[in-house]
């Protein structure tokens, strides 16, 4: 799948050359810094928590004492241009602001949303004992230090779970969530607070959920289980470490957070260029 990479300047944006499959092969080449991924929406126009995307990379710059290459105002309107090179398709966007000189790099590729099956049919993951050096920050340097893990994705494993002395505390690129009964599970410490983790667990209590904050055991029971990110929305897990999640298929509070997300998405989403 092609993938277009620019650096962002005042003077414009430049094209680079790049010999990548994917974002993270993409991200590993370039000097290591903070980022940001997310998915267009409405034809390129819109994306879900935009403004909450993009403190993660001015928030920490501006505590470091890291001047961006240009503002969130002149990098919104990049990104409002350079997704256009996708239409008709949707776009997958990751936004690296690097340490060294605050470099922006913005990396683009077609959007292909997961299955209708995938939803319905739930996922597989396992675990591994792996924690990010500093949870709330999105840093480049973990995509580096992950990626003998990250080569055991695919075909039948879809994510990675990081745990820490036996507690689950997120996804490889995600957050986690366990059900035990109308109970929803997540860890509140030593993770990377998802912008849509927000979303869901708004939704969770609109739902009648209650929540509690703890990472949820690999060895507990669950009825149910979860992952959120941007660009997947809600995708039920049936499977950690080869053991069935409850029944084994997609539980009915999975289901309708998951297209309870997906109507908050079509209302929520703010657009590109204000």
């Amino acid at each position: 799948m092609d993938i277009f990479l620019f650096q962002i300047t005042l003077a414009g944006n430049i094209p680079c050359q790049i010999q990548a499959s994917t974002l993270d092969e993409m991200t590993r080449g370039l000097p290591q810094g903070f980022y940001t991924t997310f998915s267009t929406s409405s034809n390129g126009t819109k994306v879900m928590g935009l403004r909450a995307h993009l403190q993660r990379l001015f928030v920490p710059a501006a505590e470091q004492g890291i001047s961006p290459s240009v503002t969130v105002g002149v990098l919104r309107a990049r990104v409002a241009e350079l997704v256009k090179l996708n239409l008709p398709m949707e776009s997958r966007v990751r936004v690296i602001l690097t340490k060294n000189d605050g470099m922006i790099y913005v990396g683009i590729q077609p959007f292909l949303p997961l299955s209708k099956q995938v939803y319905e049919s739930g996922i597989k993951v396992i675990t591994a004992e792996l924690a990010r050096n500093s949870p709330r920050i999105k840093d480049t340097g973990f995509i580096s230090a992950s990626v003998e893990e990250r080569k055991r994705v695919g075909r039948n494993i879809f994510e990675i779970l990081l745990t820490k002395d036996g507690n689950i505390l997120e996804g490889m690129t995600s957050n986690f969530y366990a059900i035990i009964g109308n109970t929803l599970i997540t860890a509140r410490r030593g993770i990377l607070l998802g912008v849509t983790r927000r979303a869901i667990l708004r939704l969770a209590r609109g739902q009648g959920m209650s929540i509690i904050y703890r990472s949820p055991r690999v060895d507990e029971k669950f009825h149910e289980a979860f992952l959120t990110s941007s660009s997947r929305g809600v995708v039920p897990i049936v499977s950690i470490d080869n053991k069935p999640v409850g029944q084994g298929r997609v539980g009915k509070w999975s289901g309708m957070l998951s297209k309870a997300y997906q109507a908050y998405v079509e209302e929520r989403s703010e657009r590109i260029v204000h």
